[in-house]
């Protein structure tokens, strides 16, 4: 069946009526975490899931035993058509453009560092130690593991290394951070994972951490969700939940750049 010209038409208005109808609804709906059974669909990577979770699941258990909580992991581009659609009440991501009908939040701000097998022979020889920054050659001499959720081979840093004349090689793209880390342990490839992640794994897995050869983009860690459940009781305090979840993830627990070293660039330029 497809639908005609003037279905398309009224496709918007009756879909803005039927979302302030829900609103209102919504708005004077009683939440009462400790007896409540709704389940609520969260989105976001395995990083979030990771960094999320375990302290969620905390919080809720001890004050809502009867809620349910699924986080699934889907493409950022599509995101904001499943929280418009119903699949999904609350999005974990980076900074995006969201549209009018979307209201966000910043909840910490993570970057990238890259991660090496312990004691990785090459960097090694070239004298670089845990924390250091890999100079740019050295960064596109190694393979790498990239996390890639569409296959992509290109990630942040990439357009950075082009305008030094440089590029690195992927070997390697997996669609998770954890399986970019496993990866990286396994072999002498290199990965980039965000730094809160590789404060966690670094404890579980034989990995070093380093600096990328330029400063990675500074990336916000933001939640998402429909406008017309801005005062919904359930969302606002899953919200809650969340924001205190989130609250205060450790600091890195290595120095990280703030500004570019130009020279350091430079120099790695002239010697690739």
């Amino acid at each position: 069946m497809m639908p005609t010209a003037r279905a398309l038409e009224l496709r918007q208005p009756i879909r803005q009526a039927l979302a302030g109808m829900e609103e209102a609804l919504a708005t004077n709906a009683a939440f009462d975490p400790t007896t409540s059974t709704r389940s609520f669909v969260l989105i976001g990577s395995d990083y979030f899931s990771s960094l999320l979770m375990p302290p969620l699941a905390a919080r809720v258990a001890k004050t809502a035993p009867f809620v349910t909580l699924q986080m699934i992991d889907h493409a950022s581009s599509e995101v904001f058509e499943m929280l418009r659609d119903g699949r999904a009440d609350i999005v974990i991501d980076r900074s995006l453009e969201p549209p009018e009908w979307v209201i966000s939040r910043k909840l910490f701000q993570s970057w990238l560092v890259c991660i090496a097998k312990r004691g990785h022979p090459l960097l090694a020889s070239h004298g670089i130690c845990p924390g250091d920054a890999i100079p740019a050659d050295v960064f596109c001499a190694v393979p790498h593991v990239l996390r890639s959720a569409d296959g992509s081979r290109t990630g942040t840093i990439d357009p950075a290394l082009a305008r030094l004349g440089l590029a690195r090689r992927v070997m390697v793209t997996v669609p998770h951070f954890q399986a970019v880390a496993l990866a990286v342990e396994a072999s002498e490839m290199l990965g980039s994972i965000p730094v809160h992640f590789a404060r966690m794994l670094t404890g579980r897995l034989m990995l070093d951490v380093f600096r990328p050869p330029m400063d990675s983009p500074k990336m916000d860690v933001t939640m998402y969700w429909l406008r017309r459940f801005d005062r919904d009781p359930g969302s606002v305090w899953l919200r809650d939940q969340i924001a205190h979840a989130l609250s205060a993830p450790e600091p890195p627990w290595f120095p990280i750049a703030t500004e570019p070293d130009h020279k350091r660039l430079e120099a790695g330029s002239a010697r690739a």
